[in-house]
């Protein structure tokens, strides 16, 4: 470094490096200059001004001045090393990889710059460059012993487990008999545990066991060398130790569920679908009846129970582990019982159970059996148990009849607002629910749950503007949705961006989505200072666990509905394009002056609206960036805050191809990522590609309704496509000729009989009959009337659910909307769809979206201020930006909303 000048410069040059390691880079960028006027053209100290100024945000002149450096002295591994930590700091791997390279054939033995690349090969999961890195490094320096581990785990992770435990082996070989020394005994404990598991994983449980014992004196974690040995005990079939270790194990933590697991395992009495025989329920009734006399005060061996038990017996133990917890006033009691619904017959029996209790605390003040009073808020922990049992059954009126009850009985519990708020979005009044939940945050201002379950009914209900608001309470300083953006608050930007789609404003939904998937690039890139940092601190076991969970992280149901609805407003982009300028004036000409008049003040005041709403969050965003010093933090203003950029691209299926093959890749098991790849190749015209997704999802569920309505579609567009002429159409015809006949649902029929087949096979569906009647329509146009018959024929019979104690309608609200809405767009006939809405308005009394004689907007109605539901049936906000619901769904200004603050 250096080596072309004067000693007193090559000295400064020195300075450089150390300034920019230590951070003080005026320093350093002083020492630079002072170089630079004696040897201007000197590429090292070029390049190293360059790295100053990076750090220092001047990015532009920091490459300027490298690639100057690199051109003055091209043979130099110092500039290509610094242009590649250049390209490193910009998340740009690759082109950082070359450089590293070009720098190693200058200068082969370099460790440092060996060291940056094996972390970007870490990075970038280049496991054979990796590899190749780490062996080099430890030719050199074979005294390190981050070197020899570091080989190891890149062993491990190209697949060879077998000579990363022959690395390790060799470098404990190296060591001495007394090693390791009292402050290393935790980071050696710890590489043995991932040699032992290593040993395991490559199918050698008994050297693994037996190299457990023999180390066992070194190792610090006790409890994890206690898993680690119960795990090779099972692996090997030794169950009988293993059940020693478990119970050894269950002293020290009575509530670990794995440990339970674990025992039954050993015992034999463990079944992966939760399905046993009388005799193995017996049995593991007997063995947690003893294990509940030994640890009385775990609630795991209360609950396991639960889950094998069956009829009297169940209804039995149900009834002991209910009781104490409504006692005590547990809210989350529905939620540990939930699982438990999915089980046959056993909603029943809790419903029966808790009403059976409601009744005795109601007559008699006491549970049924006992002489003992409980105390009064046991019927209302009792009464909101009810609610939501109810309401996990569909059965809303009753829901709400109990939650009401338990209100009366105590209005100052904020968990009894928030389940009535919950109870109410599932009948289908959103924006009751909405203020409920706003009346629940108001009794507890310091809430942080209460004010996220506020802020996301507020979403559902399309009050997108209350909801901000009432969002940054909690963020630093009341700083605007900036703050949510930089917390990676993933959930409110997903709910409002759905809300933003269902209005239509797809520039404000691609932005919320695509911030999103911003989150997870940078939860991927923050695993790069780990590579270094676990090698350092030996947790090996950790360090491989989190590259495996980096690597399905895209698989993350966040990260998908972020990409679907990405995607979605792409689509919707594509199928209407926006209008240029100029088509915009053309159609402004064409209306009478007065539609002209009116409409050219309606962009004025929604203009003067945005400036207003621009203008309050600058002068917000400005009073949070003074600190009390009264310095100014000054943050990157947003170019395009409302995603205007966003939505005016060329190509918006080439968007959504991005997004698509990270859910191929990351998600093939989701019905939903296929069918928006079969929505994308169709409209891109990519036919075997199209035939692809049709495939998958015929392989996934071959009767859901939309894969019906694809299939159908696909082969209908097939059959009006022009003979082929070229010889790739040919070539693509013979694969579509070669693989219509290994479709059961088309062999030998035409579409209209293959449709015909599936509605008599789902006659009963309301879903399945709205496919059918949209896909006579396309097969047959001149069917419209038919189709639409079809829809309207379905009836909503009443099904028994466990725990209804009666039935229910078997129609979902959510389909009956979508239904409507085939209506009214796809066969276009209003009447239809109006005659849809009352039938479906008897069904659903709450709903918004059907004028429900008991949502809140029969109310509002009746008040004439009942404002324009949007796509979810949401009532909005007035034009002052005010709800007009009040928590009982009732037309109330809740004017104090405006201004919120803790």
């Amino acid at each position: 470094m250096g080596a072309s000048l004067p000693p007193k410069e090559a000295n400064l040059f020195k300075l450089i490096v150390k300034s920019y390691e230590t951070k003080q880079y005026k320093k350093g960028l002083k020492a630079a200059d002072t170089i630079l006027k004696k040897f201007p053209d000197h590429g090292e100290t070029l390049a190293m001004k360059g790295l100053t100024l990076n750090c220092m945000d001047r990015k532009s002149e920091a490459y300027e001045l490298v690639r100057l450096g690199l051109k003055n002295d091209l043979k130099s591994h110092v500039c290509w090393h610094v242009y590649g930590l250049l390209y490193r700091s910009d998340r740009e791997y690759r082109e950082a990889i070359k450089c590293y390279r070009n720098a190693l054939r200058i200068d082969p033995d370099n460790i440092e710059i060996l060291r940056d690349l094996s972390l970007l090969q870490a990075q970038m999961r280049d496991l054979e460059g990796f590899v190749e890195t780490r062996q080099q490094l430890l030719t050199l320096k074979p005294n390190h012993r981050m070197n020899w581990i570091g080989f190891a785990v890149a062993h491990h992770l190209n697949s060879n487990g077998s000579k990363a435990v022959d690395i390790l082996e060799a470098y404990e070989g190296t060591l001495d008999d007394d090693y390791p020394p009292e402050n290393e005994r935790c980071e050696h404990g710890e590489m043995l545990l991932y040699k032992i598991s290593l040993l395991e994983e490559c199918g050698f449980p008994e050297r693994a066991l037996e190299e457990l014992h023999k180390k066992e004196s070194k190792m610090v974690d006790k409890l994890a060398y206690k898993e680690q040995e119960v795990s090779t005990l099972l692996k090997l079939g030794r169950f009988k130790e293993g059940e020693r270790l478990f119970r050894v194990l269950l002293t020290m933590n009575p509530d670990n569920y794995r440990y339970y697991e674990g025992l039954q395992r050993c015992l034999r009495l463990y079944s992966e679908n939760g399905q046993y025989t009388a005799d193995e329920i017996d049995r593991l009734e007997t063995l947690y009846r003893a294990l509940a006399q030994q640890y009385n005060r775990s609630s795991a061996v209360k609950r396991i129970p639960l889950d094998f038990l069956r009829d009297d017996k169940f209804r039995e133990a149900a009834e002991n582990y209910i009781r104490p917890l409504l006692t005590k006033g547990v809210p989350s009691l529905f939620s540990d019982l939930h699982p438990l619904y999915d089980h046959p017959g056993k909603a029943d029996i809790l419903g029966e159970l808790v009403l059976k209790l409601e009744q005795s605390l109601k007559s008699t003040g006491g549970y049924p059996g006992s002489v003992e009073k409980e105390p009064p808020s046991t019927l209302m922990w009792t009464l909101f148990y009810l609610a939501q049992h109810y309401d996990r059954c569909g059965k809303y009126d009753i829901a709400l009849t109990k939650i009401d009850e338990a209100i009366q009985h105590t209005p100052t519990v904020i968990d009894l607002y928030s389940v009535k708020s919950r109870i109410l979005k599932h009948a289908g009044d959103l924006a009751a629910a909405a203020a409920l939940a706003d009346e629940a945050r108001c009794m507890d201002l310091a809430d942080r749950y209460v004010n996220s379950e506020c802020v996301k009914r507020m979403l559902q209900a399309d009050q997108v503007t209350l909801a901000e608001k009432t969002a940054v309470l909690f963020t630093k300083d009341g700083d605007q949705h900036n703050n949510l953006y930089d917390m990676q608050c993933m959930w409110y930007e997903l709910a409002s961006g759905e809300s933003y789609f269902r209005q239509g404003e797809l520039g404000r939904a691609l932005k919320k989505f695509l911030a999103v998937e911003k989150h997870y690039a940078d939860i991927t890139e923050d695993q790069f200072d780990f590579h270094s940092y676990c090698l350092r601190k030996m947790t090996l076991r950790t360090y491989v666990e989190m590259l495996k969970f980096q690597d399905r992280l895209h698989s993350h149901a966040y990260f998908r509905k972020a990409a679907c609805g990405a995607i979605r407003c792409y689509l919707k982009l594509y199928d209407s394009p926006l209008k240029s300028a100029s088509e915009e004036d053309d159609e402004m000409s064409k209306l009478p002056p007065s539609q002209k008049k009116k409409l050219k003040q309606k962009l004025r005041k929604a203009e003067a609206r945005a400036k207003k709403e621009a203008d309050v969050k600058n002068e917000e965003s400005n009073a949070a960036n003074v600190t009390k010093s009264g310095k100014r933090h000054v943050k990157p203003v947003d170019p395009d805050p409302h995603g205007e950029k966003l939505i005016q691209i060329e190509d918006p299926l080439a968007e959504a191809s991005k997004y698509l093959k990270l859910l191929l890749k990351h998600s093939s098991d989701c019905l939903e990522t296929h069918l928006l790849s079969f929505e994308v190749n169709m409209r891109k015209q990519k036919i075997l590609l199209a035939l692809q997704a049709i495939k998958y999802l015929m392989r996934l569920d071959a009767d859901d309704p939309k894969s019906h309505l694809c299939l159908i579609k696909f082969f209908h567009k097939v059959d009006s496509l022009p003979t082929p002429v070229t010889d790739t159409e040919k070539l693509i015809w013979g694969v579509l000729e070669a693989e219509r006949p290994t479709f059961s649902q088309l062999h030998g029929k035409s579409l209209i009989d293959a449709n015909n087949t599936f509605l008599e096979k789902h006659r009963e569906s309301l879903m399945h009959r709205a496919a059918v009647a949209e896909l006579l329509y396309v097969l047959e146009p001149n069917k419209k009337a038919e189709a639409v018959k079809l829809i309207l024929d379905s009836a909503n019979d009443l099904v028994s659910i466990d725990g209804a104690q009666g039935n229910v309608s078997s129609w979902k609200l959510n389909d009956c909307i979508t239904v409507r809405k085939l209506l009214e767009t796809t066969l276009a006939d209003r009447d239809a769809a109006s005659r849809w809405k009352v039938r479906c308005a008897e069904y659903f009394s709450y709903s918004i979206y059907f004028g429900g004689i008991q949502s809140s907007a029969a109310t509002s109605s009746a008040n004439n201020q009942i404002q324009k539901s949007s796509a979810n049936g949401a009532v909005g906000l007035n034009a002052d930006g005010d709800s007009s619901l009040s928590s009982n769904g009732r037309l109330d200004k809740l004017n104090a909303l405006k201004d919120l603050h803790i």
